[in-house]
């Protein structure tokens, strides 16, 4: 697992994730099932960064926030930003 060097770890299928810079995900939007690739990025948070996925769509909040729980990881979209539950973008500095 890798740490942080706060509280947080984040699981193995997420560090796969982080490795291989991007992730097949399938997600309702407008109704339908949508299988969308999700790439990794490094967002600036003041001198640091913190990582996220990123997909160039617009996606329901309620389905960025069951993706980010689903995958530990934030997810970000046209529309806005999640994070996984009780988690902000400090948890995800020096990944």
């Amino acid at each position: 697992m890798i740490t942080n060097g706060v509280d947080l770890e984040i699981s193995e299928g997420a560090k796969r994730i982080i490795s291989e810079g991007r992730v097949m995900v399938r997600v309702r939007r407008s109704g339908m099932i949508q299988s969308m690739t999700f790439t990794v990025k490094r967002v600036k948070l003041g001198d640091e960064t913190f990582i996220e996925l990123f997909v160039d769509r617009l996606i329901d909040m309620s389905e960025l926030i069951r993706v980010a729980n689903e995958l530990g990881l934030p997810v970000e979209a046209q529309n806005g930003r999640a994070f996984p539950g009780g988690t902000g973008a400090r948890d995800f500095v020096g990944f």
